[in-house]
């Protein structure tokens, strides 16, 4: 693929701004070898060993001095010929060196162009080109880990490997189609079913480790929900180490949905603290209620808070579970567990809860428990096991292609009409091959790499 802005040359500070012991200048495009020659005191490096070297402005007067480390191409990060001047981190002193490039023809970098160029040249597929960005802004081990598996190809050889399992299905369908004569019913022949069926578990495998990735790129949103007065304001501002939320004895203090952002070892956890569920009295409390329950069906999972003092604790989330979003994971927990007399009896609460946990969001006990099993809920000790780095755009498209197949099988099985299955398996092709950006839109590009520092 060849690069769109291959008659520019480019040039960025690479380094983080402010200051420090070393900063890194970058240059790269058709003009580089020339603009080196003129910029350098020395000739132009051998390709890939570091020479020491002034950096002359054009009075031949040195700005700085320091390695210079020459790229070229096809053998570079961006697949252009590449120039690096590594010297002092000073921001004058950057500057003064982007400067003396722009002067004999760079032009600056926009955000993410060194990337971008790299995708374009098929040094990158979009999976791992997202991934360099995910692995500068990891704000966990567990993150920067996934961005690594994905920024070496796992996650896109997990994708290519079910376009191959597509594509061959659309081969067998397809030649159903062409030979009608043939004596034998490609459609109706166990194999095919049998390779719809497999490729559907690899579906769910992918789907299921991407959306653990996107968790930890981008962080959990958990609901406190729950009956009034069952301690969900208390807990918000236990996790938060603040008063975020009032909190008063009176049921319905709470009205509106309150947001919060914490840290739990460097993973974003985004907490919503919402309006107590009950038959409201009032229409202010009824909005809030509502918002409540929109917020649940759009969470990772709700903490639902029940309080361990009352006598229909047992029952607060059996009556309330008709009334809750399918296929968001439940965490039951049991508050005030200080105040409550003779312990709590869990054994009584068929809950069909996700787990089970007992805190007191007043003393803290407890806490350090709900902390860690969020922790594993983002996917924390997934991170050892193979996670790679996902982003919400990719979790999307394997849904996309997951429906498409599901309707694949169920046009199989009802009209055996292979055009209508054929259509399917295509769309879920194209689904697919939007990750890794095999096909790809001009905006899709912009907003991806637009997203990144500058420099990279």
């Amino acid at each position: 693929m060849r690069s769109e802005f291959s008659t520019d040359t480019i040039v960025a500070v690479a380094t983080a701004p402010g200051r420090g012991g070393v900063g890194i200048v970058r240059i790269s495009g058709p003009a580089t070898r020339r603009i080196g020659e003129c910029l350098l005191s020395t000739a132009l490096p051998e390709p890939r060993v570091a020479t020491r070297s002034r950096f002359h402005d054009g009075a031949r007067a040195v700005l700085d001095e320091g390695l210079a480390l020459f790229f070229v191409a096809p053998h570079s990060y961006t697949g252009e010929d590449v120039l690096e001047l590594q010297g002092h981190g000073g921001p004058v002193v950057l500057e003064a060196l982007v400067e003396r490039a722009v002067s004999l023809g760079a032009r600056r970098a926009r955000p993410g162009e060194f990337t971008q160029r790299a995708f374009l040249n098929d040094k990158l597929d979009l999976v791992q080109a997202e991934a360099v960005a995910d692995l500068i802004d990891a704000g966990s081990l567990a993150a920067a880990r996934a961005a690594v598996r994905s920024l070496q190809g796992e996650f896109s050889a997990q994708v290519h490997e079910l376009v191959d399992a597509v594509i061959e299905l659309r081969v067998w369908v397809e030649a159903a189609i062409d030979f009608p004569e043939e004596e034998i019913d490609f459609l109706a022949d166990r194999a095919l079913t049998s390779r719809l069926s497999a490729l559907r578990v690899r579906f769910a495998s992918v789907r299921h480790a991407a959306q653990q990735g996107r968790v930890l790129r981008d962080g959990m949103t958990v609901v406190i929900a729950g009956r009034p007065n069952a301690g969900k304001s208390s807990l918000l501002n236990a996790l938060a180490g603040y008063e975020a939320a009032i909190v008063t004895p009176i049921a319905g203090t709470t009205r509106d949905v309150l947001r919060e952002l914490i840290s739990i070892d460097g993973m974003p956890l985004h907490i919503v603290d919402t309006a107590g569920l009950r038959d409201a009295g009032d229409l202010v409390e009824a909005e809030g209620i509502r918002r409540a329950r929109l917020a649940m069906q759009q969470a990772d999972r709700v903490l639902f808070v029940v309080d361990a003092t009352t006598d229909r604790r047992a029952e607060s989330l059996a009556e309330e579970k008709v009334r809750l979003p399918t296929g968001v994971p439940i965490t039951l927990l049991f508050n005030k567990i200080d105040a409550a007399a003779g312990g709590v009896d869990t054994h009584r609460t068929e809950s069909g809860a996700d787990a089970m946990l007992m805190i007191s969001a007043k003393t803290g006990a407890g806490l350090a428990e709900l902390r860690e099993h969020l922790k594993i809920c983002m996917g924390y000790d997934a991170g050892q096991v193979g996670t790679v780095s996902a982003r919400a755009r990719h979790v999307e498209a394997l849904q996309r292609a997951e429906r498409h197949t599901e309707e694949a099988v169920r046009q199989l099985k009802e009209s055996r009409a292979g055009e209508l299955v054929a259509e399917e398996l295509r769309a879920a092709q194209t689904a697919l091959t939007d990750i890794t950006g095999e096909f790809h839109a001009d905006d899709l590009l912009g907003r991806i790499f637009g997203s990144f520092c500058i420099g990279k």
